[in-house]
Parts: C-alpha cells; sequence; structure tokens
C-alpha cells in the first residue's frame, strides 16, 4: 500500500486529464489506486482469516528464478516462442501437480498473446 500510494503521489504531479482525453498522470494513478484497493482488501481480511504459517521451497524459488533467466536468455539469442515454452515448462516444475497437457496449454496462450501483441499492437518481439 505505501507502494502504491508513493507512486499515486508521484502520478499527481503529472496532468491528470479527463477519462476522453488523458493526461500522463491518469494511467499510473488508476493502476496504483486500484494496487492500494487490493492491498486495503488483503489488510481487512487478514484480520478476520486464521493464521497460517509461511513455508517456502528453496527449489521452487531457484525454478521461477531459472525460469525467468532462461526466458530472457532464450528471448535474447533465439527466439520468444522456445522462451515461453522454457518459461512455462521450467516454472511449472514449482507447482505441486506437474500435468504437461495443462502446459502446452499456457504455452499456447502466451504465445497466441505474443502473436497478437505483436500484430495487433504492432509490437517488435522476437517471436520467429
Amino acid at each position: 500500500m505505501a507502494i502504491a500510494s508513493a507512486f499515486g503521489l508521484t502520478a499527481m504531479t503529472y496532468s491528470i486529464g479527463k477519462f476522453g482525453k488523458a493526461g500522463p498522470g491518469m494511467f499510473p494513478l488508476l493502476v496504483s489506486g486500484m494496487l492500494f484497493v487490493v492491498g486495503l482488501v488483503t489488510v481487512v481480511r487478514s484480520y478476520f482469516a486464521e493464521p497460517v504459517t509461511f513455508n517456502y521451497n528453496l527449489k521452487n524459488i531457484a525454478l521461477v528464478l531459472l525460469g525467468l533467466c532462461g526466458f530472457t536468455l532464450l528471448s535474447q539469442y533465439l527466439n520468444m516462442i522456445a522462451a515461453v515454452i522454457f518459461l512455462v515448462f521450467c516454472t511449472a516444475y514449482a507447482a505441486p501437480s506437474f500435468t504437461v497437457v495443462r502446459n502446452i496449454k499456457i504455452a499456447a496462450c502466451l504465445i497466441a498473446i505474443a502473436f497478437a501483441f505483436k500484430y495487433l499492437l504492432g509490437l517488435n518481439l522476437p517471436l520467429i
């Protein structure tokens, strides 16, 4: 909530504009406002929920970091399709259940989103 507030206050120093013609501060202000509300709901909800012990698994943290680093390297030196497949399958090993079919579906959806970003929004993505 503090980070959302800091970004929101910084965004208010820019011109906000109107919804019909948004200024440069509109988007960061809206995003920081939504993040603040999510944080507020989480804090309020935490008072009514039972405490849960915090467990972390170093293997899972390492798998997620490996997936992100591998995605970066593969998109830079090979292509983004291979990077997305690597990211999905590498990070999926951190989940308690691993199914190949589910990972193929997730990878296919992410690749489709990447193609939409490239061809519909005109982003320069190294897909092929």
